[in-house]
């Protein structure tokens, strides 16, 4: 049975409790560095990606000032920006940083530029933050893929970084090479754990990059076992073009072709030696024993080889059932519908019909309650079990999301089996 929108938001804390490992009262508070993919034009050329960092119990009163959480509230992602309201960073809640809502009910299943866009606008009209790049503060989920890196921290530090930053005049002063999100991260991470994230001098040429912040932290916390580290994947919301794998500098240049064939040309050797460096020892797979955030359940383990066999080949199996029903494809049909929210700032789709607008729930609390053609919905959910089950290793998604995505699958058929019954049963009258 799909959680209903009240039930969902009675989860809001649950899921706060268990994503910060359900700590009791006495225990330590945690810092989360955030290594983000690149997409876009980053994944195409650089290649670093982004990085922030998540902080269980500091929040924000605004997007430049910080305090403790209050009870049940889920802590705050700070990250360092260009071009947005002339600030060095902002601070922007767990829930609406990756999905721009502020439940997780609200979370399509699915989601293309448009409604994206629609998220974030309205997400940000609220914030009262504007600029070239403010789409970067809210929404990442659903232009990638992100890792998470946790470790505890004390109260007491949290208080402490709180007045730092507050007291800190936080003006633009965003540099490419000296001064971008990684180096924030280091700033803030190295607060807690002095020296644990370093540059690399010959990996990156000394500029501090997104994926160096999280390999030095990870091999901190080998020499440094209080620091408790959980690796965890954030998988990106299914339907936009997906992000790519995140590198260095020079592992960009092993890498990337584009930029091989020139420099081989006039310097072959340093090309080998820079590519046996990275083969020899400067690979480092930020999936490696992580586990899967979800929103509401929070961490979880992902899924194994055979597991996603096994849903795979059940989803063959539904689709060729449906066979003779004619199921939408979702990205054509969805491209012509328009994003809207309801009065509870639930997003839906309206298509336009003769005369009429048919409005299909795109969110999992939504996607059963409104007066959709269940062939819709499949079609959303079938679109978004595909992206799901593709081959990732590790697995960018849990059993039991799969299983949640089943089931409302299932409950989806059944509806529609139920409607065609009633339509010869009526026919038949």
């Amino acid at each position: 049975m799909f959680l209903s929108s009240k039930l969902a938001k009675s989860f809001v804390f649950l899921a706060a409790a268990v994503f910060l490992g359900a700590l009791p009262k006495s225990a330590q508070a945690q810092a989360t560095l955030l290594l983000e993919e690149p997409y876009s034009y980053d994944g195409t050329f650089a290649g670093t990606g982004h990085a922030a960092v998540y902080l269980s119990r500091v929040c924000a009163e605004t997007p430049t000032l910080l305090r403790r959480c209050n009870p049940g509230e889920q802590g705050v992602v700070l990250s360092r920006y260009h071009h947005i309201e002339g600030r060095d960073w902002l601070a922007v809640p767990l829930l609406p940083y990756l999905y721009a809502v502020d439940d997780a009910g609200d979370i399509p299943l699915y989601a293309d530029s448009k409604l994206v866009s629609l998220l974030r606008h309205e997400y940000l009209k609220n914030m009262d933050v504007s600029g070239i790049d403010s789409y970067q503060a809210v929404g990442s989920a659903y232009d990638r893929t992100t890792y998470g890196f946790r470790i505890e921290t004390t109260p007491e530090q949290d208080d402490e970084l709180i007045r730092r930053l507050n007291l800190e005049s936080n003006r633009e002063a965003y540099q490419l090479l000296k001064r971008n999100c990684a180096d924030f991260v280091k700033q803030i991470v190295n607060f807690y754990y002095p020296k644990s994230i370093h540059r690399s001098v010959i990996g990156d040429l000394g500029v501090m990059t997104p994926k160096q912040a999280a390999k030095a932290l990870s091999h901190s916390a080998k020499h440094h076992p209080q620091m408790h580290l959980t690796t965890f994947i954030i998988p990106q919301v299914p339907g936009l073009k997906r992000s790519k794998p995140v590198h260095g500098v020079l592992e960009s240049l092993v890498l990337a072709k584009k930029y091989v064939t020139p420099v081989l040309l006039f310097h072959p050797v340093l090309v080998v030696g820079v590519e046996a460096a990275y083969w020899t020892g400067w690979r480092f797979d930020p999936a490696k024993s992580a586990l899967i955030f979800d929103p509401v359940r929070g961490l979880e383990n992902p899924l194994t080889a055979g597991q996603r066999a096994w849903y795979i080949k059940s989803l063959s199996a539904m689709k060729h059932e449906n066979v003779e029903t004619e199921l939408p494809n979702w990205e054509k049909f969805a491209a012509q519908t328009e994003p809207r929210l309801d009065a509870t700032g639930q997003p839906f789709l309206g298509a336009r019909g003769e005369g009429t607008t048919t409005q299909i729930g795109i969110c999992r609390d939504n996607a059963l309650r409104m007066s959709t053609p269940p062939q819709l919905v499949e079609g959303l959910l079938f679109a978004r079990l595909d992206q799901e089950l593709k081959s990732k290793k590790p697995a960018h998604a849990s059993e039991q999301q799969i299983q949640s995505d089943f089931r409302l699958l299932q409950q989806v058929t059944k509806s529609r089996e139920a409607s065609l019954v009633s339509g010869v049963v009526k026919g038949t009258e």
